[in-house]
């Protein structure tokens, strides 16, 4: 028998919704698997935020130590998910199952590290301005700031990380550890994955004495849940990932609200590599390799997968691409997400192959089995003039495709890198020699880009608190933000400020005694001592 009932989450209570069902489909196989999921109704949207607003003026009562002590338990609850939960992961994403085994580990991580954050207590930001009040011409008053929680957040679930990027992924953790109730939109192509992990967060939520509502999760097919999610009045801020085309339509919906809320959404891009004349002469067969794997790694479907590169026009850029295009054409395709990505990947490579003055160097599209919804790995190459003249190039093609722009100069390099939309992170490839005389394109890119890798690719992303997943529109919709790291709780907060309060009514963060000793900005200075009696 199934673990699985398909039921909608409304805190702690199921609902079959408007009682209309779909499957979820296993992109290897293309067969319906196990288990009929139900489609959320407006009122389970209605009750599922309304539980979030009641379970909130609860929850943000609560001390660090008890929402680090529930976060850790969901940690737990995943822990404890077993072989059934990674093969029924594996079956909805056609990933393998060691891919799904180190995201969970990663999920796991990402919850333990915004614990172990919470209950340090310093993330709050406290800062205290003493007051002075012999000052002239008027006296100073006492004020003090700290971040708090701002209420329910919205989830949209991620296709391509089916557990880092959705139910218990980085948006629902920082939201947990900010303080807010969390309403997941299950994403269609694993809706089991979600229903596993919904029950682990709802049972450590039961065993750490959390309000009913602190969390809800909804299925839905279409588009009508989220939007009825980003729309209801109680929803106060909404993290996504996913397409340009779906995150442009939430934030707009949101900005439309009468109280507008922030989106962040973490949307397309190409990630841009550039591949500077020294290293490529030095180690251009390194760099060769080291790019292949990585614009094929889970079949390209990365946002931070590297779509485009340049090069200046040379002997040693030509190698690099007979290099890369020896391996790719060696390459088996592999199976994709679900079939919507595999048929935009496919219209793609098509729509690239057919600009005038791009070139298709290797492909194995023509390999691949559509009953298996794979996706062949395609290397096109081009120069600056065809670049500039087709904008379209420059657009995301979510899969293992890559395109190569040979420049004729420097200074073009600079003009083009110039011209690029925001994008996650972009790959430079030197030596300290190239680092000296391309100055000025390391400087550009600082405008451009969340992250630059030096001499690597921008595939893997690791959690900690340094790392920087986001980027200028429309790479994202905040480039202030992160959606990855301890900076992500950031999103869903909100400074606030006691002037002249008595001791007695402040938070702890902002009392003198400083009892949780945390970090904090005293009068300028950074201290975590306690504020003595004057």
């Amino acid at each position: 028998m199934s673990a699985l009932n398909g039921k909608n989450f409304i805190g702690n209570e199921r609902s079959e919704g408007n009682g209309k069902t779909f499957c979820a489909i296993n992109p290897a196989t293309g067969e319906a698997l196990e288990c009929e999921f139900f489609k959320s109704s407006p009122a389970d949207i209605d009750k599922a935020l309304t539980l979030a607003t009641n379970a909130f003026e609860i929850y943000r009562q609560k001390s660090s130590k008890e929402i680090s002590a529930f976060i850790r338990c969901i940690a737990d609850e995943i822990t404890a998910l077993g072989d059934d939960f990674i093969t029924r992961a594996s079956d909805e994403t056609g990933l393998p199952k060691p891919r799904i085994q180190g995201e969970k580990e990663r999920t796991i991580n990402q919850l333990m590290m915004f614990a172990r954050m919470v209950e340090e207590g310093s993330w709050v930001g406290a800062t205290i301005d003493q007051a002075d009040p012999n000052r002239q011409p008027m006296p100073k008053p006492d004020l003090r700031r700290m971040f708090v929680p701002i209420g329910p957040v919205v989830v949209f679930g991620a296709s391509n990380f089916p557990l880092a990027f959705s139910v218990a992924g980085g948006d629902t953790a920082s939201a947990f550890a900010a303080g807010n109730p969390v309403v997941v939109k299950a994403h269609q192509s694993h809706p089991g994955t979600s229903e596993y992990v919904a029950a682990a967060i709802i049972r450590a939520a039961k065993a750490c004495d959390m309000p009913n509502g602190i969390f809800s999760m909804l299925h839905e097919a279409g588009t009508e849940t989220g939007m009825g999610l980003v729309k209801h009045p109680a929803t106060k801020a909404v993290g996504f990932t996913g397409s340009l085309r779906g995150g442009r339509a939430l934030f707009d919906a949101a900005a439309s609200r009468p109280e507008p809320i922030p989106v962040y959404a973490e949307m397309g891009s190409l990630n841009p590599v550039f591949l500077l004349p020294h290293a490529l002469a030095e180690r251009g067969e390194k760099i060769a390799e080291a790019f292949y794997q990585s614009v094929t790694l889970g079949v390209g479907q990365f946002c931070t997968n590297p779509g485009i590169v340049f090069g200046l026009d040379s002997e040693a850029l030509q190698d690099f691409l007979h290099d890369v295009a020896k391996r790719i054409s060696e390459t088996s395709p592999g199976t994709m997400l679900n079939k919507g990505i595999q048929q935009a990947f496919v219209q793609g490579i098509h729509a690239l192959s057919g600009y005038p003055g791009v070139t298709k160097l290797a492909s194995t599209q023509d390999q691949a089995d559509d009953k298996k919804t794979q996706g062949g790995a395609t290397l096109f190459s081009t120069d600056l003039k065809t670049l500039l003249e087709n904008e379209a190039i420059k657009k995301e093609v979510f899969g293992p495709c890559s395109v190569v722009v040979s420049c004729e100069s420097k200074a073009r390099m600079c003009d083009l890198a110039r011209s690029l939309e925001g994008h996650l992170a972009a790959s430079v490839h030197g030596t300290e020699r190239d680092f000296e005389e391309y100055a000025d394109l390391l400087s550009i890119l600082r405008t451009k880009v969340g992250r630059i890798i030096m001499n690597g690719f921008s595939t893997s992303v690791e959690v900690c608190a340094s790392i920087v997943h986001g980027g200028p529109y429309p790479a994202t919709t905040s480039a202030h933000m992160t959606s990855v790291g301890t900076l992500a709780i950031e999103r869903f907060v909100r400074p606030i400020c006691f002037q002249n309060y008595p001791q007695s009514a402040l938070p702890d963060q902002l009392k003198d005694a400083n009892p949780m000793g945390i970090w904090r900005i005293v009068n300028d200075e950074f201290t975590k001592s306690a504020i003595k009696a004057k």
